[in-house]
């Protein structure tokens, strides 16, 4: 069953009297003040890696579980927040720092007249290095992940050797998505393609046939997403492609911001909203309608259609603590695994505390993706804290409850989020997964780089250096 974290009730991460580091959520402690190192540059990590010893993990921004990113009592935690900024573009690429924000990158790119080409994930905050590490992913089976994009990897090994990992390369393929234990990465070049506008057609329908529908809508159109509001057997859906002329030039008229297409907004959804609104309500305790948790739901109220760039239309998470859980099956698997929700929730009627997200992406070439070598449908759900700490105990059972459910249908977690590891045989349901182990023994042989989540993965790797 998932864990139960508890929301430790301090807001601030950064107040000077608070000697412990948590994650984002604030629902795990990472280590405490003085196991934390901000090198300057790459050469003051290379003399940090050469004169410590023990354990290291990279905070990025927080944003994952506390098990992946904590380094035990003696380690060290490195925050890679001098390592910022792009650093190079020529008309085919991009050379960032890894400690960049996402939004820094996309801003940049935008400002140049370039993007990546893909879709991005939701929550721009993310680094650079912590999105590839993770699998960070958006939507479109014509793409894959950002990390898809990388043409080379700069990394500092554990002895504080500087390596770089060109696409083709033997390994290049474990470093793609390598959870922060194969070394650290300081810079990424990432593919680029001139930027392009889309829009975005929203709509609101009904589940019956999602079977079929959520296969079509991926192969019909270049992005598509759903929201599916089981009780009310409905779907949000927003199916995004390049935008017509007359649609590009109202965009450009419009300062280059988003353009929405009619006046006349579609209200369909919204008796499903106000309800959704209330059962969150009652969740987490919280009265009124400001907090940013309700936003992720209100703003589908009243929708219509919108043109702008990649970014402006698919950036729009909302970070809140929450127990978030996101597993990619088989797109083929697909169609059998909405019917067996659908005939699960007939039958026992759970408590839904927020519609189940569906994005789809192409194969990745990533050892260690949800996505390697099928193409992939992933399965989102979201349980959000009370003000109070707790968590919907409803809310958590519904995501155990369907996570078993994909887990038999050969399903892969996001490794940024939450997950029961019972469910899993790794070695089964990655082919490289042996591959990816070897190579962390070789570029890591004294497992500094690993903590008891790292350990639990690859026990084979630990060697007498556990």
């Amino acid at each position: 069953m998932i864990q139960n974290p508890i929301l430790y009730p301090q807001r601030s991460t950064d107040e000077p009297s608070a000697e412990q580091i948590f994650n984002w959520a604030r629902n795990a402690q990472l280590g405490s003040k003085q196991q934390l190192y901000t090198p300057k540059d790459e050469a003051a990590l290379q003399a940090l890696l050469k004169e410590s010893s023990g354990p290291i993990r990279i905070i990025g921004s927080r944003l994952s579980p506390g098990r992946m990113v904590s380094p035990q009592s003696e380690g060290i935690l490195l925050d890679l927040k001098h390592f910022r900024g792009v650093l190079a573009m020529d008309e085919n690429s991009v050379r960032v720092a890894a400690g960049t924000p996402l939004q820094e990158l996309f801003k940049t790119l935008q400002q140049n007249g370039r993007m990546l080409n893909c879709s991005p994930g939701v929550i721009a905050v993310q680094t650079v290095g912590g999105a590839l590490a993770t699998g960070t992913h958006g939507q479109g089976l014509q793409q894959s992940a950002i990390t898809d994009e990388v043409l080379s990897f700069t990394l500092i090994l554990a002895d504080g050797e500087k390596r770089t990992f060109q696409r083709g390369e033997a390994e290049f393929s474990a470093v793609m998505v390598n959870l922060g234990c194969l070394g650290i990465i300081t810079e990424v070049t990432l593919a680029t393609v001139p930027e392009n506008y889309f829009t975005c057609v929203k709509t609101a329908v009904s589940a019956d046939s999602l079977e079929t529908d959520i296969i079509d809508w991926n192969h019909q159109h270049l992005f598509s997403k759903a929201w599916w509001f089981v009780d009310d057997n409905l779907l949000h859906v927003w199916n995004i492609d390049p935008a017509d002329a007359s649609a590009q030039q109202r965009y450009q008229e419009n300062a280059q911001q988003v353009v929405q297409h009619s006046s006349d907004q579609d209200e369909s959804l919204n008796a499903t909203i106000d309800q959704t609104l209330a059962l969150m309500h009652a969740d987490t305790q919280v009265h009124g309608h400001g907090g940013k948790q309700f936003r992720t739901v209100a703003r589908f109220k009243d929708f219509t259609d919108v043109t702008g760039d990649i970014y402006q239309l698919l950036c729009r998470g909302i970070a809140v603590p929450q127990i978030n859980v996101e597993i990619g099956v088989p797109l083929a698997q697909t169609p059998a695994i909405i019917s067996h929700i659908k005939q699960w929730y007939a039958e026992q009627q759970p408590h839904m505390h927020y519609p189940i997200i569906l994005r789809c992406t192409g194969a990745s070439e990533a050892w260690l993706s949800p996505a390697y070598q099928q193409d992939t449908c992933y399965f989102g759900f979201v349980v959000y804290y009370a003000d109070d700490g707790s968590l919907s105990q409803d809310g958590l059972h519904f995501l155990t409850e369907v996570e078993k459910i994909l887990a038999t249908y050969g399903g892969r977690p996001h490794w940024g989020k939450y997950y029961d590891p019972q469910h899993y045989d790794w070695p089964t349901l990655y082919p490289k997964w042996q591959d990816f182990s070897a190579v962390k023994q070789q570029l890591d042989p004294q497992q500094r780089f690993s903590n008891p989540y790292i350990q639990q993965l690859f026990p084979s790797s630990i060697g007498d250096h556990a």
